[in-house]
């Protein structure tokens, strides 16, 4: 899960080293990403993984992400 969003965050910024991407890595602090690189990601997540984002959801950490996505795996 890790490897595929660092594939998908090097698709929404290209100047993010990967090599220093781990699950604790802040999205805004560490990443700093903007509010379109946000919702950039969010839709490459939405094509990647096929399904939507129906509410709002908060994540701070790449680990969050990942974690998210898993619950999605196993419904």
């Amino acid at each position: 899960m890790l490897d595929q969003l660092k594939e998908i965050l090097a698709k929404v910024n290209q100047n993010i080293k990967m090599d220093e991407v781990n699950e604790d890595t802040r999205l805004i602090e560490d990443l700093a990403l903007d509010s379109l690189s946000i919702m950039l990601f969010a839709m490459e997540i939405e094509a990647a993984f096929g399904f939507r984002f129906t509410e709002p959801v908060k994540f701070v950490t790449v680990g969050d992400v990942c974690r998210y996505l898993e619950m999605k795996k196993l419904k």
